[in-house]
C-alpha cells in the first residue's frame, strides 16, 4: 500500500490522497501508477439528433398506385394521403385513391376468355377512401453518391374506409349495366421513405385494400335476361386489392427548432 501524498503548500493534498479523501475504501486498493500505465481503449458514441422530426407536423403525400395482384384487370390511379403526427412515430390521417376511367382489362384476360370461351367476372373501381393510423418503427441513414448521406424511415399503417366498385359486364354486356356501390374496406400496408432534406422525401408503399366484392353472374336467364335480380352471382367475393404506391412526401411546416431538455 502506498502512503498518501504529502500535503502541498496551502494544506491541499495531491495524488492518491485526493482519492482517499473522497472514498477511503478505495485508498488501499488503487495503484495510480499501475492504472495509469494501462492501455486505454476509449470508445466515443455519438447519438445524432433526428434528421427529420415528424412530431406535430403534417405529411402531404401525393402518389400513383399500380395494381399488383389482379391479372385480369388493372386498377391504376392517382392518390393522396395526409397525416398528422401526434408523436415522432405515431400519426393519424386519411388517404384516397381515384380509379375513375383508368380501369383496363388486361391482355391476359382477353386471351384467357378467348381460349376458354368463358368470360372471367371482373370488376372496376371508382374511388377508395380510408382513415388510418401510421407507426414508424425504425429510421436510419446510409451513404450514397460518394459522401452524400440519405436518411430513411420504415412505416406501417392500418385503417378502415370504403371503396366504390361495380362489375364489368362480360357475360351479357348487351343487357347488363351495373351501378356503382360503396363497400366497407380495410387498409393495411407498409413502406419506406428516403429523405432528400428535412421536409422532402421519396416514398414507396405496398397497400392492401380488403373488402367483399360483388361479381357478375356467369349464367344468363334466357327467359328474362333484363331481370336485374339475376345479374349478380350468389354470395360475395373476398377481395384483396394490393397495389404499389410510388410518390413524394412533403412535411409541413418546412422547418422546426429542437428543444432539448435542460
Amino acid at each position: 500500500m502506498e502512503a498518501p501524498a504529502a500535503p502541498a503548500e496551502g494544506g491541499e493534498t495531491t495524488g492518491l490522497g485526493d482519492i482517499c479523501a473522497i472514498d477511503p475504501t478505495a485508498c488501499p486498493t488503487i495503484n495510480l501508477e499501475k492504472e495509469a500505465a494501462k492501455d486505454l481503449k476509449n470508445e466515443t458514441y455519438a447519438v445524432q439528433q433526428i434528421y427529420a422530426l415528424r412530431y406535430h407536423r403534417f405529411e402531404v403525400n401525393p402518389y400513383f398506385g399500380l395494381t399488383m395482384n389482379d391479372q385480369f384487370v388493372g386498377h391504376n390511379g392517382p392518390g393522396l394521403a395526409v397525416n398528422w403526427y401526434l408523436t415522432n412515430v405515431l400519426a393519424i390521417g386519411v388517404n384516397g385513391n381515384w380509379y375513375g376511367a383508368l380501369n383496363t382489362p388486361s391482355d391476359f384476360n382477353f386471351q384467357t376468355s378467348r381460349a376458354a370461351r368463358v368470360g372471367e367476372p371482373i370488376t372496376e373501381y371508382q374511388w377508395n377512401a380510408n382513415a388510418n393510423f401510421t407507426y414508424v418503427p425504425a429510421y436510419g441513414k446510409f451513404a450514397g453518391f460518394s459522401d452524400f448521406i440519405f436518411h430513411y424511415d420504415f412505416f406501417v399503417l392500418g385503417g378502415v374506409g370504403a371503396i366504390s366498385t361495380r362489375p364489368m359486364a362480360v357475360v351479357d354486356p348487351d343487357n347488363r349495366t351495373f351501378d356503382w356501390k360503396p363497400k366497407l374496406s380495410f387498409h393495411v400496408g407498409g413502406g419506406l421513405r428516403i429523405f432528400f432534406n428535412r421536409w422532402f422525401a421519396a416514398m414507396f408503399e405496398v397497400s392492401d385494400y380488403i373488402f367483399f366484392d360483388e361479381l357478375e353472374n356467369p349464367s344468363v336467364d334466357k327467359n328474362n335476361p333484363q331481370d336485374k335480380s339475376t345479374w349478380l352471382a350468389e354470395g360475395k367475393s373476398f377481395t384483396n386489392n394490393v397495389q404499389a404506391q410510388v410518390g413524394l412526401s412533403v412535411f409541413l411546416p418546412f422547418s422546426w427548432e429542437y428543444r432539448l431538455p435542460k
